[in-house]
This record gives structure tokens, sequence and C-alpha cells, in this order.
């Protein structure tokens, strides 16, 4: 679950889809035959034969209160249905979820989609192989599309339930409160001068190469960025979420070269964007739960490359003293490499609990990692400052390791982020008494989303977050330089950027 980038949102369209089902096999079953729209807001409840109807003339035809609707809206009904429900669907469609079938990812997406939509007669099924198997058959009967899913789905009846669309609208709201009140209380940094937050527009150089590890098959596609003038002789490596690539982070990989940073910017093969387009071609499954293990190994095995003479040759880098930067899965590894230890305990008690009021989005993703959250303990010495944009966190990790972090840790949230909720993802770990508050910042972005506080290559304007990047990293490995965390002037003019931290 960047999940999560903007491909991300892309990536899950596919898995939306097949969440529109959470159904299950049971012996020989005939077709579901009548769909219930229940709108409980309205106190209306909508039955449609499903049976015979092929085309939405057809459905209108069995169904004489769809026919008065639709000639009172002069049509609307007609064009609404034939747009959601008889539009074709992708061919790669049933590819894709048949790569998918009993992926962790994918029974985590059709879990949280059972509270929506309830076949009667069956119970939930949530490997995702009878909607495979009805999607198979709408193809082979040549209808492939969501009526024709819909009608080749075992069991009794089907029913859509959009009270729990407004439970979980509420619960996100209810999740982003604590948020708002926080920045409303606080006092927005001072914007960074003009010329410090433009400053990565030069003063760098850009190579890009390829770098063997022993932990995969395939070597690592790696940016890397130096400074043309002086280096301060510090790295900082930056990782990018699910379904990313480097390339949507360079603009803070620019600002810190040009400051004098030798910068790496890894692409996570198992998870990276040629992966997404893999697995939407119908040609991957999705990302492994052991790439929640691979990603922090990753950047470790670019340390040892740096400390052993293979990578940055000719460079002098102070490989003991090293900052990570991460956005969404990316902020996740650096805080696994900053010495927070993962559990299964919470992944094993709270993904089952579709009630649960702390559940959200990332939650999709947290939850299939359940596998390998026993190994995904991983710090890495040689990291003394992390920057976690958005992590997916609350059930992945063990609080009480906290104290055993061996990086100073700065979290940034923003107000409006849907995918990773700042109340339960970012607020609640760091409240006052925590283990993780210990000299750890929590920032957060009045405002920001998933997916504008970061920093894509093409961007024209200066990256949000560069200047307090930067500022946090000179301060944690003590560069000499003016401009520092403490120091401030880090802050945005139309996105303020809050440090709530003396306030949880």
């Amino acid at each position: 679950m960047t999940f999560f980038s903007d491909r991300w949102s892309d990536g899950v369209r596919s898995a939306a889809l097949a969440s529109v089902l959470s159904v299950s096999f049971a012996g020989s079953v005939s077709a579901v035959e009548r769909l219930t729209i229940d709108l409980p807001l309205l106190d209306v409840n909508v039955s449609l034969n499903l049976k015979g109807a092929r085309t939405t003339v057809e459905l209108i035809e069995a169904n004489p209160d769809l026919q008065e609707l639709d000639q009172a809206g002069d049509g609307s009904v007609s064009r609404l249905l034939g747009q959601f429900l008889t539009a074709p669907l992708p061919q790669r469609t049933l590819s894709v979820l048949e790569q998918s079938v009993g992926h962790p990812l994918l029974e985590q997406a059709l879990l949280t989609a059972s509270q929506l939509v309830k076949v009667e007669g069956l119970p939930a099924d949530t490997s995702g192989q009878v909607l495979s198997d009805a999607l198979q058959a709408a193809y082979r009967d040549a209808e492939p599309n969501l009526l024709g899913l819909l009608r080749r789905v075992p069991g009794e009846s089907l029913s859509i339930d959009f009270q729990s669309l407004a439970f979980n609208a509420k619960r996100l709201r209810d999740n982003q409160d604590d948020a708002r009140a926080l920045v409303q209380k606080g006092t927005a940094m001072t914007p960074a001068p003009k010329s410090l937050a433009e400053s990565g527009a030069e003063g760098w150089t850009r190579a890009e190469i390829r770098f063997p590890v022993a932990h995969r098959s395939e070597a690592l596609d790696i940016t890397v960025l130096t400074p043309e003038g002086t280096s301060n002789g510090k790295l900082v490596v930056i990782s990018h979420g699910l379904w990313d690539e480097p390339e949507s982070f360079e603009g803070w990989g620019r600002l810190l070269a040009a400051n004098g940073y030798t910068v790496l910017l890894p692409s996570h093969p198992g998870s990276d964007a040629d992966q997404q387009k893999d697995l939407l071609s119908g040609a991957a499954a999705p990302p492994n739960p052991e790439e929640l293990r691979f990603r922090p190994l990753d950047v470790s095995a670019l340390l040892d490359g740096v400390e052993a003479g293979t990578l940055l040759v000719g460079e002098q880098i102070a490989i003991d003293d090293v900052a990570v930067v991460g956005h969404s899965w990316g902020a996740t590894a650096a805080m696994q490499l900053s010495g927070l230890q993962t559990t299964s305990r919470k992944l094993k008690t709270r993904c089952q609990d579709l009630r649960d009021p702390a559940r959200n989005l990332s939650w999709v993703l947290q939850c299939s990692w359940l596998s390998g959250a026993d190994q995904g303990s991983l710090a890495d010495p040689r990291v003394k400052a992390a920057v976690v944009v958005s992590p997916p966190m609350r059930l992945l990790f063990d609080e009480s390791s906290g104290p055993s972090l061996q990086a100073k840790v700065l979290l940034v949230s923003g107000t409006k982020d849907w995918v990773v909720p700042s109340d339960p993802e970012a607020v609640e770990p760091l409240k006052g008494g925590n283990p993780l508050a210990n000299g750890h910042r929590l920032v957060l972005a009045s405002g920001g989303t998933h997916f504008n506080l970061w920093a894509p290559v093409d961007q024209k304007e200066a990256p949000i977050l560069g200047p307090l990047i930067l500022a946090w990293i000179n301060e944690q490995l003590t560069v000499p330089s003016s401009h520092t965390f403490s120091g401030g002037g880090w802050g945005h003019a139309s996105v303020p950027l809050v440090d709530v931290t003396g306030q949880l």
C-alpha cells in the first residue's frame, strides 16, 4: 500500500475491481440472479433482476422501477448503467486476477471489500479464486463486463450496502481530526528562503548505474547525484514507495546534492513502477511479503558497496554517518534501518477486525506483510538520521523498541492523507509517554496528501519538503550549516509545516 505513490493508486484500480466482490465457491451453486443496493441515507432499497440481462437495455426492461427512473431522468439511468455495468473491462483484467489469486495483498483487498459487497448463501472468500473463475466465464461467454461478471458469481443474491461506505468515510475523518487540531493549535514554520528552496536547480551531476546485490537475482538500478561543488562527505539514500520510482523523489536528491551531499536513489525491483507494469499486464503477481525484508537490504547492500569501494569509487564518504529518506513503503524501510523492530503481533490480532477504529487503507498493505513481519528487524548501525514521509507503520512495528533506534527520525505526515492517515499512523506512535517519543520529531503538513509532498524530476516548483529534509539531515549529521532544523526557516508558503511534537 508509494501504498504508496500516485502509481500505487493506479495499480489498486485492478485490485479495486477485484474488490467489487468478495465471494467463495461452495460446490455446485446457481449463479446470482438478483442484485440489491441498500441506500440507508435515502431509506431506499433497489433490487435488480439480473437473470437473462446481457445489456443495459435488457436490464432496464427486466426491472420496471429502472424503466420509470430512466424515463424520468431522460435516459440518465441508461447512461450510468452503461458506464458502470456494461462497459467492457480491459483485456488484461483476467490475467491480473489470475496472477493475484491467493496473494496476501489481494486477500486483504477482498477482506476490506467484504464490508461493502455480500453474497447470500456463500461464505466470504478472500483468495479471489471464485472471482477469477466468474470473470473467466464472462470472457468465455462474450460478456467481458461487470454485469457479465455479476451474473456468473455463484450464490443466491448479491447486495451492496452503501452504509459501510458512510462508516468508512466517517472513520477516515476521525483518523484525521487529531492532526488537524494539532496544526490549528501550532505555529507554522517560517518559509525557507527562495534561494535555498530553489538551490537544487543546479550544482549537481547525475548518473545512472546498475549494481548487483546478493539477495536479489537482478541488479539494482540506481540514480546517483553528486555535488558539483565541495562535497561534505556525507551520503543520503532515498527509498521510493510502492509501485514508484526514483524519479518521483529526485527533487529532494538534487537539493541535497547541490548542498554538498552524495545521494543514491535505488529502484526496488520487487515493488517499483516496472513491477506494477508487469502486474497490470498480467505478467506478474503483486509484490511478495519478502519485499518487506528486501527493501532495507537493498539500502544496506549499497552501503556495503560504498564501504568496500565497489560503489562510488573514489568518493570520500563517511559511511558510518549516513541518512536515509523514504516515502510511504520507502519510509517504512527507513524506519527498519533506523532500528525500529518489526513484529507480527498486532498484525495477527487486528488485521481481521474490519470495525477497528484505527483501520485505514494502508492496513491493506501492512496486513499483507504478515508472513514476513518477524524477519523485518534490519537495523543498520551506519544509519544515523532518517526522514520518513507518510510511512505505513501502526501495525508493523513494536513501539517498545523505540529506545533502541540508533538514528534520529523526523516523521512527516499530511493532514489530508487518505492512504496513510495522520492520526493512527503518525500521531499515535509519537504521543507522549510512547517509547518512540525520544528525541524524534513529528511535522504535519497542513493540506498535505499522500501524493503532493514528493518531488518529481519534472516538477517546476521547488520541493515542498526539500528545505525541511535538508535542515534535519544537516543537524543530525552535524554538517556545518546555518540551515538546521532547530534554526527554523524550513517551512513552505502554501503548505504550512508545523512541528507538533511538543503538543503530543
